[in-house]
C-alpha cells in the first residue's frame, strides 16, 4: 500500500493512493497515518479494504508529511561510501547519528525557505525508513520486520550552520522546512529489499545525485538494530539513512540553493517529491 496524509498544514487527513494514482479518503478506517496505525495488525486491516469503496478525494489536493506526529527523526551520517569520498572523510567505523528536530518536517511539495543568514544550503535525498512497531535490542536478521514501510526523505542542510560554527550538526540540519517525507509510506511487503533502490536529485532540471542503496556502508537492518541497542525505536519514528554523492559541497566549485531554484527527487517505487526554494524574512 501506498499511504499518505493530504488536506491543509496541521489538518491533514489520512489516505491511500490507488492504482490508478488517485487519492483515497480513510478517515473512517483511521484517525491517522502514524503509530497505532503502523503495526502489522493496523496495516492488515487496512490492505483488506476494498479501494473501489473509499470516496475520492479532490485532485489537486495538497498532500502533506506521510507520517503524522513522528516521536524522533533520526539520520545516519556518511553512510554512502561514494558519498564519504567526495566528502573528503573517512568511512565510519560504526554509523554515525544525528537528529533532525521535528519541527522541520514539511510536505514532500512545500516550498523550502532558507532560514535568515543561510550562505550554504544544501540537498541530500534519502531512503528514509518509518518503525512500525517498538523495537529494542533487535538483531540484524529481524529489524526489517519492525519495518512499516519506506518513503522518501530530502534532508536538506545548511553547511555552515552544519559544520564551520560551534555545536552539533543538529543546527544546521533542523532548520524550519527543512525535512520533506513522502509523497506516501509504502508498506514494506512492496519493498521486497531496500538495499537494492535507485535514488536521485535534480536541481533545475539538472541531474545532481545518482546512486542506488547497495553502496550504503550500514544496512537498513544493520541501522535498525544499532540504534535499538541504545533506546527504544517507537512506532513513527523516522530514519533517514544516508545520502549518495552530488550534494552541492563536494561539487568543485560549490553550489547550493538561492530562491528560484527548484528541487525534484525520487527513490525507487516511493515516488518523487518536488520542492521551490524561497528566500525566508
Amino acid at each position: 500500500m501506498k499511504l499518505l496524509r493530504y488536506g491543509l498544514r496541521g489538518q491533514e487527513k489520512p489516505g491511500l493512493l490507488d492504482g490508478n494514482g488517485h487519492i483515497r479518503d480513510l478517515s473512517a478506517h483511521v484517525n491517522d497515518i502514524g503509530d497505532a496505525a503502523l503495526g502489522d495488525d493496523a496495516l492488515a486491516k487496512l490492505a483488506a479494504l476494498n479501494v473501489e469503496d473509499l470516496p475520492l478525494v479532490d485532485s489537486g489536493v495538497r498532500v502533506g508529511p506521510c507520517v503524522a506526529n513522528v516521536g524522533k527523526f533520526m539520520a545516519i551520517g556518511l553512510n554512502f561510501s561514494d558519498h564519504a569520498k567526495e566528502t573528503g572523510m573517512a568511512e565510519p567505523a560504526e554509523p554515525v547519528l544525528f537528529t533532525k528536530h521535528t519541527s522541520c518536517i514539511n510536505g514532500p511539495f512545500d516550498d523550502v525557505v532558507l532560514p535568515r543568514g543561510s550562505v550554504k544550503t544544501d540537498w541530500e535525498v534519502e531512503l528514509g525508513v518509518v518503525i512500525g512497531k517498538a523495537a529494542k535490542y533487535v538483531t540484524e536478521d529481524q529489524a526489517l520486520d519492525y519495518v512499516a514501510g519506506y518513503c522518501v526523505v530530502n534532508d536538506i542542510s545548511e553547511r555552515a550552520f552544519q559544520l564551520e560554527s560551534t555545536g552539533q550538526w543538529v543546527k544546521g540540519k533542523s532548520c524550519d522546512t527543512f525535512g520533506p517525507i513522502g509523497p506516501w509510506l509504502v508498506t514494506r511487503d512492496e519493498v521486497e529489499n531496500p538495499q537494492t533502490l535507485d535514488i536521485w536529485l535534480e536541481v533545475n532540471g539538472e541531474r545532481r545525485q545518482t546512486g542506488n542503496a547497495r553502496t550504503m556502508i550500514f544496512s537498513v537492518a544493520h541501522i535498525i538494530s544499532y540504534l535499538s541497542g541504545f533506546f527504544t525505536l517507537h512506532p513513527g519514528d523516522v530514519i533517514c539513512t544516508g545520502t549518495p554523492p552530488g550534494v552541492g559541497m563536494g561539487m568543485t566549485p560549490q553550489q547550493f540553493l538561492k530562491p528560484g531554484d527548484e528541487m525534484r527527487l525520487g527513490v525507487e517505487g516511493l515516488g518523487e517529491q518536488r520542492q521551490r526554494v524561497l528566500k525566508g524574512d
